[in-house]
């Protein structure tokens, strides 16, 4: 799959851009804070309908514009060229548009246009708490299988209703009756087996593109492996194990359930998951030098780009934002190489100068293409760089 074109209006730092793309390495040089970024975010809007580096779609918008809109042209994807666009209007919210129809829900678009971010954000996937690794997860799997993510969605919903219920009898002499409570422990416990059956699965296969991703980015011979810590431990066989984990589940919750009428809230389920990283039986984010870190996290997105393509069968788009900024020149050259073969699709790299590219990637041929980003009348200005300059910020 490939981002042929892309147009962006009143989006962050653009007022109005519009960008051709070639077909495999894309780099974006220019200073902090002209629009690379916004760039790639345009791209991973259209893409997922959210931002990678931001949750409220509201400061996306350009300073005194009424809405933004971003629109790419995309190939690869169907048997002729499609056109995705989003437009975000304040209290009103997002809509998606493909090929001109209307999506009837912004989760229709996410796996249609697969994408994977390297970022300097990337190092709380290996140093933080367990929400950045439950959300890595969520995101892969939502974008491989959309059945996870309509399941991930209502179990969200039903454990809201529990939650809001808890909390109602929270201050109140009883608890919560049987005939109101017991329907949406129902349901949480029917969902959330499944997620979690569905995480057990993945988690069992990934684990060898994990291994891969790091022998192709790192010399030292050391094995990276992942530790799900869920709510019960059985089978990683998917139809085999959603009885046995809705039994743990519903043993967890009789444990829990005094604990959850004194606190209002549900204290079981699949958001309380953890996947533990390791490295040579030393967990990373205890034990792991930053160095280590970077390579776990750079091999974690690797390893999700593999997964996606083989499962989906096309390449995502890769977005690089700011990824080789403390990475030395031995391995920019070893992670440049392999964007350019077969294995990588299309990717979008953002740095503040093209030195460290300019040796290893032919910016004079039609599958690669440098950009120099810089600003014009306030505006964000995306213009495509001369071959052989040295572009910096």
């Amino acid at each position: 799959m490939t981002l042929d074109s892309l147009r962006i209006r009143s989006f962050r730092a653009h007022k109005h851009t519009e960008v051709a793309f070639a077909p495999k390495v894309n780099v974006l040089v220019g200073a902090n804070g002209v629009g690379k970024t916004n760039t790639l975010e345009a791209i991973h809007y259209l893409c997922l309908t959210k931002s990678f580096v931001a949750s409220n779609d509201t400061y996306a918008v350009r300073q005194e514009a009424p809405y933004f809109e971003l629109e790419g042209t995309f190939s690869g994807v169907r048997s002729r060229p499609m056109t995705a666009k989003l437009v975000y209007v304040p209290h009103e919210g997002k809509q998606v548009f493909v090929n001109d129809a209307p999506l009837d829900r912004l989760a229709d678009i996410v796996g249609q246009l697969p994408v994977v971010v390297f970022s300097p954000e990337d190092h709380a996937l290996t140093a933080e708490g367990p929400d950045e690794r439950r959300r890595f997860l969520n995101n892969i799997l939502s974008q491989a299988h959309p059945a996870y993510m309509n399941t991930l969605m209502k179990y969200r919903r039903a454990r809201k209703q529990r939650n809001e219920l808890l909390r109602q009898y929270r201050k109140k002499p009883a608890p919560p009756p049987e005939a109101l409570l017991a329907p949406w422990t129902q349901k949480l416990v029917q969902l959330g087996s499944q997620v979690v059956a569905r995480r057990q699965t993945f988690l069992h296969t990934f684990t060898d593109y994990l291994q891969d991703a790091y022998e192709r980015i790192e010399a030292v011979a050391e094995e990276p492996t992942i530790t799900y810590d869920t709510l019960a431990d059985v089978s990683t066989d998917e139809e085999g194990n959603a009885e046995a984990i809705a039994d743990a589940f519903r043993a967890r919750l009789a444990e829990k359930q005094d604990h959850e009428y004194k606190r209002g809230t549900t204290l079981v389920g699949p958001q309380r998951d953890e996947l533990v990283f390791r490295l040579n039986d030393l967990e990373v984010r205890r034990y792991a030098s930053q160095g280590q870190h970077r390579t776990f996290a750079m091999a974690l997105k690797l390893a999700q780009y593999f997964y996606l393509s083989d499962t989906l069968e096309r390449h995502p788009l890769l977005l690089l934002d700011d990824a080789f900024g403390k990475l030395d020149t031995e391995r920019t050259n070893v992670f440049m190489q392999l964007l350019q073969s077969n294995d990588i699709g299309q990717s979008f790299i953002t740095a503040t100068r093209s030195a460290p590219f300019a040796a290893t990637v032919p910016f004079d041929e039609a599958n690669h293409r440098l950009f120099q980003v810089d600003t014009k009348n306030d505006a964000a200005r995306v213009r495509i760089a001369p071959a052989h300059a040295d572009v910096s910020a």
